[in-house]
């Protein structure tokens, strides 16, 4: 193999408990969204190498699948199995005389609705964005991270995980019009921060989901004004809700907000929210839990959120009990950080 001549590596957060949901979508067409990016990180590493270009000069590995993809520059339009990645490749235009080798790996299982697909992209195209000098910022990383599930794939698909991955931490973002948002920071003391991160446990159901998918489904019972639908407005408020009680450190209001957001989804369209939530939430409630939220669109598959009491043994004895009916925690940590991305030269 040939000598490795630079390195440069990404990492892009997940997100989380996306309270006001389904609001930054085409359809809603403006929204308010609370979020929190969490790891484990979507990991990124392209190595450039001096050999001269060939029809094989770009190599990706799918660490996850444990599959590599020879990606070809001039039929970059004909997706193969992993179309989210050839796409950001094709959007980047890798310069004629360059060679790469590029790995992607998380920890996160996929469909997950955590938004590990956007992390993917973002994390990519942060990596690839490199080679001609990193001149992106992070909020455009993720609107060209957005814009090649939307308009490259054609995919249904909001603005929220790609603004979450780009720039981490917590969040209150507001989209005035789609597919454009602010996103505003919220920083609570360190003690907050702390004990949220301790209070939250993220149960994955094992099975993942389509969110493309589910977005017609709903999107079909929104009628002919899903903008002004009441629940989209119910959601849009539900996220101020969530940033205020973050704030003043209120623990129960932002658990009740989490579940208020679940009856939401429940009433956008039933197959939101499915047996296998349900008895997550039972059993979360069981345990005095304060708040359960379905990540993402939800479905019949994928994540849910579950804030806690407090109490760490009671926590980890609920996640025996979840466990022991064959649902699999995520283990998270609040990432302070959004897209990093930095290289070596050897």
């Amino acid at each position: 193999m040939s000598a490795l001549t630079r390195r440069i590596k990404a990492v892009a957060p997940i997100r989380v408990c996306d309270i006001g949901g389904w609001t930054d979508t085409w359809f809603a067409r403006r929204g308010s969204i609370f979020n929190i990016a969490v790891y484990p990180y979507v990991e990124v590493q392209v190595e450039v190498l001096p050999e001269q270009p060939s029809p094989e000069r770009i190599l990706v590995h799918v660490e996850n699948f444990g599959e590599t993809l020879c990606v070809d520059p001039d039929h970059l339009h004909v997706r193969g199995k992993h179309p989210l990645i050839e796409a950001a490749i094709e959007t980047m235009q890798i310069p004629e005389d360059t060679s790469i080798r590029i790995n992607i790996f998380s920890d996160a299982p996929p469909g997950a609705s955590t938004g590990t697909s956007a992390a993917v992209s973002v994390a990519l195209i942060g990596a690839l964005d490199s080679l001609t000098g990193g001149r992106l910022t992070p909020h455009e990383v993720a609107a060209l991270a957005h814009s090649v599930e939307t308009e490259k794939l054609g995919l249904q698909c909001g603005v929220q995980d790609q603004l979450a991955s780009a720039y981490g931490g917590i969040n209150y973002m507001q989209m005035h019009a789609f597919p454009h948002a602010a996103v505003s920071s919220i920083d609570v003391p360190h003690a907050t921060w702390w004990e949220l991160e301790e209070r939250l446990a993220v149960v994955y159901i094992g099975t993942p989901h389509s969110s493309s998918e589910i977005h017609e489904k709903v999107i079909a019972g929104l009628g002919e004004d899903p903008e002004n639908d009441p629940r989209l407005e119910v959601l849009r408020d539900l996220a101020g809700r969530a940033k205020d009680a973050l704030y003043a450190g209120d623990f129960g209001l932002l658990g009740r907000t989490m579940n208020e957001n679940t009856a939401v989804q429940r009433a956008l369209h039933p197959d939101l929210v499915c047996d296998r939530f349900e008895e997550i939430i039972g059993l979360a409630r069981d345990f005095d839990a304060l708040g359960t939220k379905v990540n993402g669109a939800g479905g019949d598959g994928g994540s849910m959120t579950i804030l806690t009491d407090g109490d760490g043994a009671k926590k980890r004895a609920m996640m025996v009990a979840l466990r022991d009916r064959g649902f699999q925690q995520m283990k998270i940590y609040l990432s302070r950080y959004g897209l990093r991305v930095w290289s070596s030269e050897r």
